[in-house]
């Protein structure tokens, strides 16, 4: 706990590195975790396959759990 999956298109290793590491170091400061505890996948999609397999298949079908949807707080 928690597991974070994020969902993107292709990125280098280096800039995927850096966004997880941030993404950890804030779960530890702000949710009050240990590293330990912290679990982070990155999917990566083309975008051919984003709109059917991310978007309509798990975006739409959850927009009741977005926290941000399309740029937009949903809080």
């Amino acid at each position: 706990m928690p597991y974070i999956a994020i969902k993107a298109y292709k990125k280098d290793e280096q800039t995927k590195r850096q966004i997880v590491d941030k993404i950890n170091d804030l779960f530890v400061e702000l949710w009050g975790c240990g590293k330990e505890a912290i679990t982070i996948s990155i999917e990566e999609y083309t975008p051919a396959d984003w709109e059917e397999k991310v978007y309509k298949g798990e975006v739409l079908k959850n927009t009741d759990k977005m926290m941000i949807l399309s740029g937009e707080k949903k809080y």
